[in-house]
């Protein structure tokens, strides 16, 4: 188990600028694919930074670039290089909601192995309240890790807490192709990396 990692933040690309005075160090950028580096980190302190390029999806369709095994893998890679205090991880993707979500709650989880995998989405969701894990990207982390499962299941957890306080977000979900997320959410299905 490394040292804990206490620094950390996620956001989407409009809050990018709040952030270029925070003492950032590690940056993992997850963006649509022909979407251009953001210029604002010309203003953050010195930091390392990883670009990845997938679209936010779980099932395959036309035009869309899914999330992969060796995405996943690079983003565990980097997770490595950020080492505690006084490291200070900032992840974003497009709207702070999921790939990024989910990219911090695979990077929590491989920290530290022995903590449990509700109490690491509670600590998501107290960085990013409006968090919706990328169920591909976590499924193919929870095998990545050992996980057994739990980190998905963990994950639906989060998805029904959601649409508890929203419920339009099932159907918003839906239409958006993530269906089988919400269906995790209301227990009807597992969710399987295609």
């Amino acid at each position: 188990m490394r040292a804990p990692l206490s620094l950390l933040t996620v956001c989407g690309l409009d809050e990018l600028d709040y952030h270029s005075g925070k003492g950032v160090t590690h940056v993992l950028s997850i963006l649509d694919p022909e979407w251009p580096e953001p210029d604002v980190f010309w203003a953050f302190d010195p930091h390392d930074r990883i670009t990845l390029h997938f679209h936010d999806a779980i099932e395959p369709a036309p035009g869309i670039i899914l999330p992969r095994v060796e995405d996943v893998m690079a983003i565990l890679d980097f997770g490595q290089t950020v080492v505690g205090d006084p490291d200070h991880l900032l992840v974003h993707c497009h709207a702070g909601v999921s790939r990024s979500t989910a990219a911090m709650a695979m990077i929590l989880a491989q920290t530290d192995p022995n903590r449990a995998e509700d109490d690491i989405l509670a600590h998501v969701t107290r960085i990013r309240p409006q968090a919706w894990p990328n169920s591909r990207m976590v499924a193919f982390a929870d095998e990545l890790l050992g996980r057994n499962g739990r980190l998905l299941e963990a994950v639906a957890k989060v998805y029904a807490q959601r649409l508890t306080v929203i419920p339009d977000w099932a159907g918003l979900m839906t239409r958006c192709g993530r269906g089988r997320e919400v269906e995790m959410a209301r227990g009807l299905a597992p969710s399987k990396a295609g």
